[in-house]
């Protein structure tokens, strides 16, 4: 396999308007900040579990799935990210290794900032450090939600929250209709049910035009009303 790999470092440019909105892909391309892009091939490991944890990483494109798996070898889904999400940050708090693995689910271009550099630029750009401090949060409130609703929703309203998550639903700005390709397997890893579970359900959210297949899986908003459903 070859893969694509380019190490960067960009200098500010003078004279340019502040946008409205913080952009971050736009802000590690003007900022300084020395790193490199990795491409990857659909299923291809990022980092493995026990991997030494050196960098964090920032996702340009394509989705990337983080999974732990057990000393029985069960396999538990985290997290199903995409462009804009940052991952591998536990390294700044002390983590020598990383807990778990994390894979490619489509072609995807991976930002690499490693940790010293990733500490210096929080100390010195506010901008980058402001966005930073809002993805932990926003990733803090979504695991607490994520645990809420493995303890008391049905696996129904489970699987219609992760597809809803999956498609981006809640980004207003950049809400998706089509979800990069998931297999059964995967969302009765992610939502903690059998493959079979999720296979009957998937069935009803279709004939009930929540969901269909076209190129991609994709969703329709009045899912919603599976969650809000009590």
């Amino acid at each position: 396999m070859t893969r694509v790999t380019s190490s960067i470092i960009v200098k500010p440019k003078i004279g340019l308007k502040k946008p409205l909105g913080f952009d971050a892909q736009t802000f590690l391309d003007s900022a300084g900040v020395a790193r490199k892009v990795v491409e990857y091939r659909k299923s291809e490991a990022i980092y493995s579990q026990g991997d030494p944890a050196t960098g964090v990483k920032y996702i340009q494109k394509g989705a990337v799935k983080l999974s732990i798996v057990n000393e029985v070898g069960r396999e538990a889904v985290v997290a199903v990210l995409g462009p804009g999400d940052f991952f591998g940050e536990g390294c700044l708090a002390g983590q020598p290794v990383c807990l778990g693995t994390a894979t490619a689910m489509t072609p995807a271009s991976i930002l690499f900032i490693e940790k010293k550099e990733m500490i210096r630029v929080l100390h010195t750009e506010r901008t980058l450090a402001d966005r930073f401090i809002s993805h932990m949060l926003t990733r803090n409130i979504r695991i607490e939600a994520d645990l809420v609703d493995q303890l008391f929703n049905s696996t129904e309203k489970r699987l219609a929250r992760t597809l809803l998550l999956l498609a981006r639903y809640s980004k207003q700005d950049h809400p998706q209709k089509v979800v990069a390709k998931i297999s059964q397997e995967t969302l009765a890893a992610i939502i903690g049910t059998t493959r079979s579970r999720v296979n009957i359900f998937m069935i009803k959210f279709k004939k009930l035009g929540f969901i269909r297949y076209n190129g991609g899986l994709h969703i329709d908003p009045s899912l919603l009303s599976v969650v809000l459903h009590d």
